[in-house]
């Protein structure tokens, strides 16, 4: 046995390795050899792409390709840097992703366009189909079968029922119309429904014209403000005259709370507190739930549900959990007689941060503009 037996055949660089997803060496993916463009062309029924103009569209797609990549880490990097905690972070925030989110798609699927209709082949594909008409006899077979169905029915014997049965079905016929003339926005019941949830009975008067008193809720005891004078203290307020309506109390809500004069921070609206006392929204601005969890030493009110946690001595700002922005503060004073009742209404929406309560904060904003 010779030394040249022993040898281990070694593979021949020069042959090109083959890239996974590719036909073998010496085939093409149409099923040609690879004998020149001039066979691949002569496949019945397939049109190849012009070279020049498919290697233009390579260089596009590339392009879109990478803008995807970009664009996706970019949405990442927006999802860590850009954090929520007030309105006008939260959409920031939602334009940051929605931008970045809607580029690496559109990029994507530029890209598989561009691939699909400038590079790939073209197919003429021809489907051979019979006659869509079945024969006379079954035509005939159905006839009898519908007409018989017909007469046990009783639909052609019997009036009555035929009759009652079109005047029932034509009221139907307006229904269409109904729900065209509801797509008027200042008709449909879901704009009512918005307008009742941007404000509460807090803007509202006495049948005397004046303010409504914040009253003790459960005893509807009217609060007289020398009387609410330890700092630390809290109390669930509700309107006077609503204390057994729900459905106002739903939105109306408040806590009230007292603090020394340093403790209050720039977020809480001076102008609209009494000698210390601040009240904010008992509704929580996550899901609506009551936030009545008040923890005197560090001044946070905490929801139960989803522990969102808010600042009460700096505007009721959210400072942990899922809520998106603060408790809305309400305007406050004091009366003749020195009882606490309330300035007007609040300035933006309570309750959860439903999208279409931009619109109604935005108009609130310009109005403080206009007034500064």
């Amino acid at each position: 046995m010779t030394d040249n037996e022993h040898e281990i055949e070694q593979p021949d660089e020069r042959v090109p390795k083959r890239v996974i997803g590719t036909p073998p060496p010496g085939t093409s993916m149409l099923g040609a050899t690879e004998h020149g463009a001039d066979a691949e062309r002569d496949v019945p029924g397939v049109t190849l792409q012009d070279e020049a103009k498919a290697r233009k569209a390579e260089k596009i797609v590339a392009l879109c390709f990478t803008i995807t990549f970009l664009a996706g880490i970019a949405f990442l990097i927006s999802y860590v840097y850009f954090q929520v905690g007030s309105p006008e972070a939260t959409g920031l925030s939602n334009l940051a992703l929605g931008g970045t989110l809607t580029l690496a798609v559109l990029g994507l699927a530029i890209g598989i366009v561009v691939w699909v209709r400038q590079i790939m082949p073209k197919y003429s594909l021809v489907q051979e189909r019979h006659e869509m008409a079945s024969a006379a006899d079954d035509r005939e077979v159905v006839a009898d079968t519908f007409v018989q169905g017909a007469n046990e029915s009783g639909f052609v014997k019997r009036k009555l029922l035929r009759r009652t049965l079109l005047l029932a079905s034509a009221p139907l016929g307006l229904v269409p119309l109904v729900l065209l003339r509801d797509l008027d926005n200042n008709k449909m019941p879901g704009a009512r429904f918005h307008k009742e949830l941007r404000h509460t009975v807090w803007g509202e008067k006495t049948k005397e014209g004046k303010p409504l008193r914040l009253v003790v809720e459960g005893t509807g005891e009217p609060i007289r403000a020398a009387d609410f004078n330890s700092p630390g203290g809290i109390l669930s307020v509700v309107p006077e005259g609503y204390e057994h309506d729900l459905t106002a109390l739903a939105k109306a809500t408040l806590i009230l709370i007292k603090f020394r004069p340093e403790e209050i921070k720039s977020g809480v609206r001076q102008n609209w507190t009494h000698d210390g006392i601040v009240a904010y929204s008992k509704i929580c601005t996550h899901v609506g739930c009551p936030a009545a969890l008040y923890e005197q030493t560090t001044h946070h009110i905490l929801c139960p549900c989803h522990q969102s946690t808010f600042d009460a001595a700096d505007g009721a700002k959210v400072i942990f959990g899922p809520a998106a922005r603060p408790l809305p503060q309400l305007p406050i004073a004091v009366d003749s007689e020195g009882y606490l009742i309330a300035q007007g209404d609040f300035n933006v929406p309570v309750g959860p941060s439903y999208w279409e309560r931009g619109d109604a904060e935005r108009a609130a904003r310009e109005k403080e503009g206009g007034q500064a």
